[in-house]
């Protein structure tokens, strides 16, 4: 039998890692494509950048997540930093598709995927186990937000992010103030359409130079909002400190080019406890 080994699970993980909750937005820019190459090159070697109408695609992709454990539940929120690429290898098995075909799910080939440049997150164990089984360039940072929520009537369809500077050390995860992003996308008023575009491969490239890819599976369509020159102002992203890696990669890649769509996932509730009534 021939063929390429699975790689390793560390204990003490288990795959798949199942969400219990999941409340996700993306953002995606339309970007010269030439700056995109020099940095996946860097990154990510085994990958090409994928392009779509002449340009290549930044994808922002914030998660606020769940998870039950045997002893217990967690919740982690992380920012990750993408690329959408393929391996170098794929070039002639790519079907030559639009960004709103790719957005929509169309390449059912699912060689297009997440190359991850940075990912920011607030859980160490989250930290560990990304990098260990997904090659992830994944480091600590914290958020503050503000996302739709039934338990909130007053937020509607109004996302956003703050992604500040997080450092491990013995006692877990120390926050500093230092910004590193904002993102704000305001979609009042905008009518999404139902999209199944999963599942997503991610892509990572282990100490070892070799590429992995890991696919994740949402059981329910997102919600796509394809944005124009009339939409585009309903997404702000700001830039911190230039020192911090992800803010210069970010400000390098994108400049001043507008958000091209967005899209967005929220798991439905499960239980609901109802208002209370007096009783005489």
């Amino acid at each position: 039998m021939t063929g390429l080994p699975l790689p390793p699970v560390p204990e003490p993980y288990h795959l798949p890692f199942h969400y219990g909750a999941l409340h996700n937005i993306g953002v995606d820019y339309l970007v010269d494509p030439e700056r995109a190459r020099r940095l996946l090159d860097k990154r990510h070697p085994g990958l090409s950048v994928a392009t779509f109408d002449g340009g290549a695609c930044v994808s922002l992709n914030y998660q606020l997540y769940f998870a039950q454990y045997p002893n217990g539940g967690g919740i982690t929120e992380e920012l990750e930093i993408n690329l959408i690429a393929h391996p170098v290898f794929a070039e002639e098995r790519i079907p030559v598709v639009n960004y709103g075909q790719y957005a929509r799910g169309y390449d059912q080939t699912k060689l297009l995927g997440i190359a991850r440049l940075h990912v920011l997150c607030d859980n160490p164990l989250a930290i560990d186990a990304g990098r260990r089984l997904y090659a992830e360039p994944k480091h600590p940072g914290w958020f503050e937000t503000t996302l739709p929520s039934l338990n909130a009537a007053a937020v509607r369809e109004r996302w956003s992010i703050s992604c500040r500077r997080g450092e491990l050390g013995a006692e877990g995860l120390r926050r500093h103030q230092e910004e590193i992003l904002a993102l704000d996308v305001d979609l009042v008023g905008l009518t999404p359409e139902p999209v199944n575009n999963t599942p997503i491969t991610g892509y990572g490239t282990d100490d070892e130079g070799r590429l992995l890819a890991g696919p994740l599976n949402v059981h329910q369509p997102y919600r796509y909002y394809a944005l124009d020159d009339r939409t585009a102002d309903r997404v702000r992203l700001d830039l911190g400190n230039p020192a911090e890696e992800a803010a210069r990669d970010l400000a390098q890649l994108i400049g001043e080019a507008p958000a091209a769509g967005v899209w967005t996932y929220q798991s439905a509730p499960v239980a609901a406890h109802h208002r209370a009534y007096y009783v005489r």
